[in-house]
């Protein structure tokens, strides 16, 4: 749908799209591991000591979530790992 509407990825037009796709990235990635565990929001925020509603916040626009909570949420709340990719222009990835 996105590329629907702004272009290809890559196109001039589709950059600042792509950027302000990615907290939202997080969020529905968020959303539905937390889905395919059959846990609700209000689960989810018991097992890492945070309120429903911030939870609702971070699968609706994960702008707002700090690295330590995405930790904590995945890792002690999901029981995945994280994994970070930085791109540098065409150069291989680096992964943390």
């Amino acid at each position: 749908m996105k590329t629907d509407i702004f272009g290809p990825s890559g196109a001039d037009r589709s950059e600042v799209p792509e950027k302000a796709m990615q907290p939202f990235g997080v969020g529905l990635l968020l959303r539905q591991a937390r889905e395919e565990k059959q846990l609700t929001q209000a689960d989810l925020a018991h097992l890492v000591d945070k309120k429903r509603e911030y939870i609702s916040r971070v699968e609706n626009d994960g702008s707002n979530i700090t690295l330590k909570t995405l930790f904590e949420i995945v890792e002690r709340g999901l029981g995945g790992k994280v994994r970070i990719s930085i791109d540098f222009s065409g150069k291989s990835e680096t992964q943390l």
